[in-house]
């Protein structure tokens, strides 16, 4: 075919498939409405494969031709650093992979149109983008670099994948080495960078803070509150006031301690506890927070707008200002303070026998640490024993009961994760000084049981009373990713009864103990856990898979997460006047959109959190370039493998760089395989790994294997 006669026909098939009364039609369909020979229909195929190729005709998957916007769908792409990327299509159970040239102007975040073109069986489907409906990246925060007459951002996200151009004059004057938000004016093609002007220099990439503050902006972290935030804060009394405990049940008599970590500030629960014979008579005492930030209000506005506090390595960006946070609202020792307490009669078995939720008046003896608290519980330390000696039957009897109820929820199957966290160290300029795993001690654990007891006695009394509420919701795993773990787990020797896709959480409790203290343990606790789902908020009481529980909620931190506040305040007016038909309306509408936004601003939250800390231990671990380490083996992938050090930083060593053989990576039993020798490496296997290389812009810590060098 002349290359006259293709134009001509391309133009034809174009015009012909974008007329508006057009239908999509097979190839035969099209030959006979535009009268072409029988012998020249393979002609016309081959312009039809050429169109399609060029995304300017779209084709079914019943082999019809029509726009491509007719066989399009819509959602979530994911890019990756070398510029192709991942699109989630609601429905399917596989993401849809882009390549690189096909991905449009398309960036991470983006909600995209794209046409699936190619759906082998049981392998991934291969589409190309149509268009963007909806920018996630206004805004991008990078590294700048100048050149002579223009300048790029490295964008932080390593997801974007692109660098921003700066043309001339829209720099701000930023020099290279500044970290700089950069509002983006057009987002170029596959083939185009991006473009933008910069609107603000953070600060220079080694001035302290300034790595923190970039990632605040790139999250879109709230920092200040605004003026009438502030304003009404300020009105707010910095003591209990006798008119405010009207109508309230005092309990100041009663000996009441806190118990937290030794920097924190936002003390929001506080407990009490005494035995009558055989009868544990437990009080959980919250700070009553919606006694001071009431419906509305622009307290309670920007409450809702940040969702909870964001607990970064070097600060803490709370949902509430810190004249509530840290003073009127936290249960301060020797201060009276306002709360909303649910008492309750517990017996030997750990079992909650009855309850009351009341609005009371408490006042805090002593503010422990958990690090004293558990110097005395479980050391029987004689300086601490000494100092709090008063207080020492408290805390054995807090242990005695913490302990039963633990082992009622161990027996009926609720799983302990209990992944180490990061403690991360920091002197005055942000450098990180050390990095230990956070000590999860006795003192923690009884804190812990505690507040799950107050969290399931709460949610389970407004079940039964049918008003509107927030639940939190873990629910069961997804049957496919059980059968997953149930076949991976049958390689490495372990089993665990399935029935129909389906788990109870006993069986995996089961399992975590009978691994505890072997090598394979951090392995299958991870494994474990990346089966579950993640937990939520919503307004239906779906149970919690995780703690085995019927019935679950989150009552006992209204300082720092606003389902808290909000269950609060359903809980205050009930237990006043009742909730009207009016109310009742008003949280049936209000609640579907408080555990969707909350619960998106808690993924948030955490996803900034974690990134803080792999940027302070990419910092921290900067200067050990060429030292050895012992670590394990916890991750392998068919790019490498990951390590992890016993102060939890966790680094890569690539494929490449395992040089004594060719490694294959076996999928089945989660090992790489030496092709040559059959040497094996295995998840939970000790190694020695030296620091090969930092990159502490991209967050990423390559070891070498120490033996392999």
């Amino acid at each position: 075919m002349g290359e006259d006669l293709l134009l001509q026909r391309k133009e034809t098939l174009k015009k012909l498939v974008h007329d508006p009364a057009y239908v999509p039609m097979k190839t035969k369909e099209i030959a006979m409405l535009l009268d072409i020979p029988r012998e020249q229909r393979m002609e016309l195929q081959e312009v039809l494969d050429i169109l399609v190729a060029e995304g300017a005709v779209g084709l079914s998957k019943k082999g019809k031709y029509g726009k491509p916007e007719i066989f399009s769908v819509t959602g979530l792409f994911s890019g990756h650093p070398k510029g192709f990327g991942f699109v989630t299509v609601e429905g399917m159970e596989q993401d849809v992979f882009i390549p690189a040239e096909k991905t449009k102007d398309a960036l991470h975040g983006d909600r995209v149109q794209l046409v699936i073109e190619h759906e082998p069986a049981g392998r991934r489907a291969e589409g190309r983008i149509l268009k963007v409906i909806e920018h996630a990246n206004q805004q991008i925060i990078g590294l700048y670099q100048k050149s002579k007459n223009f300048g790029f951002v490295l964008p932080d996200a390593q997801k974007i994948g692109r660098d921003v151009f700066i043309p001339q004059g829209k720099d701000m004057g930023a020099v290279t080495g500044h970290k700089v938000v950069v509002h983006v004016t057009d987002f170029g093609t596959a083939s185009h960078n991006p473009e933008g002007e910069i609107v603000e220099i953070i600060g220079h990439v080694n001035d302290p803070g300034t790595d923190i503050l970039s990632l605040i902006r790139a999250y879109g972290l709230p920092e200040d509150f605004p003026e009438d935030v502030m304003a009404q804060a300020e009105l707010v009394h910095e003591q209990v006031e006798p008119w405010e405990l009207e109508g309230r049940l005092d309990l100041r008599t009663l000996p009441t301690v806190t118990i937290d970590g030794d920097d924190a500030k936002d003390l929001d629960d506080a407990v009490t506890l005494y035995k009558e014979g055989d009868r544990y008579h437990l009080g959980v005492h919250i700070a009553d927070v919606t006694h001071y930030v009431k419906e509305g209000s622009p307290l309670d506005r920007e409450a809702l707008k940040r969702g909870t506090s964001v607990y970064l390595v070097d600060r803490v960006i709370p949902m509430l200002p810190h004249k509530l946070s840290n003073g009127i609202c936290s249960l301060n020792a020797g201060e009276d303070r306002l709360a909303l307490s649910c008492l309750m009669e517990i017996d030997q078995k750990g079992k909650v026998l009855g309850h009351q939720i009341a609005e009371t008046v408490i006042r805090v003896d002593r503010r422990m640490s958990y690090k004293v608290v558990d110097a005395i519980i479980t050391h029987r330390d004689p300086e601490a024993m000494a100092e709090y000696q008063e207080l020492v039957p408290l805390f054995d009897l807090l242990k005695e009961l913490s302990d039963r109820i633990r082992k009622g929820r161990d027996m009926r199957g609720a799983i302990d994760f209990d992944l180490p966290e990061s403690e991360i160290i920091l002197d005055e300029r942000g450098e990180p000084l050390s990095i230990r795993p956070y000590d999860r001690n006795a003192a923690t654990k009884i804190i812990e049981d505690l507040m799950l007891t107050a969290n399931e006695t709460v949610a389970e009394d407004f079940y039964w009373q049918q008003l509107p509420f927030l639940y939190r919701t873990h629910e069961k795993p997804d049957p496919e990713k059980v059968k997953q773990l149930s076949l991976f787990l049958q390689n490495l020797g372990h089993f665990i009864r399935t029935g129909q896709g389906e788990i109870h959480p006993k069986e995996i409790q089961k399992l975590l103990d009978a691994v505890e203290g072997t090598d394979e343990e951090p392995l299958i606790r991870r494994l474990a856990l990346r089966s579950m789902k993640q937990a939520h908020y919503t307004t239906e009481c779906l149970g919690h898979f995780g703690l085995s529980a019927r019935y679950y909620c989150h009552f006992t931190s209204p300082i720092r997460r606003y389902p808290d506040l909000q269950i609060h305040r359903i809980i205050k007016e009930h237990l006043k006047a009742g909730l009207s038909e009016h109310r009742i309306a008003h949280y049936d509408a209000l609640l579907p959109q408080v555990a969707v936004q909350t619960s998106a601003l808690e993924r948030r939250a955490s996803e900034a959190e974690r990134e803080t800390d792999k940027l302070k231990k990419c910092a921290y671990m900067s200067r050990f370039i060429g030292h050895t380490f012992q670590g394990v083996v916890s991750g392998i992938t068919n790019w490498g493998l990951y390590v992890e050090l016993p102060n939890t930083v966790e680094g890569m060593v690539r494929m490449t760089e395992l040089g004594d053989d060719y490694y294959i990576f076996d999928e089945a039993h989660y090992q790489l395989v030496g092709e040559r020798t059959g040497k094996t490496f295995k998840l939970g296997q000790k190694v020695t790994v030296e620091v090969a290389k930092v990159d502490v812009q991209a967050k990423n810590i390559d070891f070498w294997l120490a033996r392999h060098r």
